[in-house]
């Protein structure tokens, strides 16, 4: 059994955290990888944060003409 991960796979075991697909062995392994591996881990705290963010119901969106509304005055900021 191979328990030390490369940081592609715990990347990819991360994500299916993230939507409940991975197993209880494919956990293990990426919480040790997670103990030696900062830029591991700090890809899970963003796939955490993201998570939080796209579930959290006061989010809120920008309707189309606001949409448009903040197009038009970049390009005219951008074109000056």
């Amino acid at each position: 059994m191979k328990v030390k991960l490369e940081c592609h796979e715990a990347n990819h075991i991360c994500d299916k955290n993230q939507y409940k697909e991975a197993s209880f062995l494919e956990k293990v392994k990426l919480t040790f990888h997670l103990l030696y591996c900062r830029a591991c881990r700090t890809y899970t705290a963003n796939n955490t944060k993201l998570t939080k963010a796209m579930n959290n119901p006061k989010v809120e969106t920008v309707s189309k003409d606001e949409k448009n509304a903040l197009k038009e005055r970049l390009a005219r900021e951008l074109g000056q």
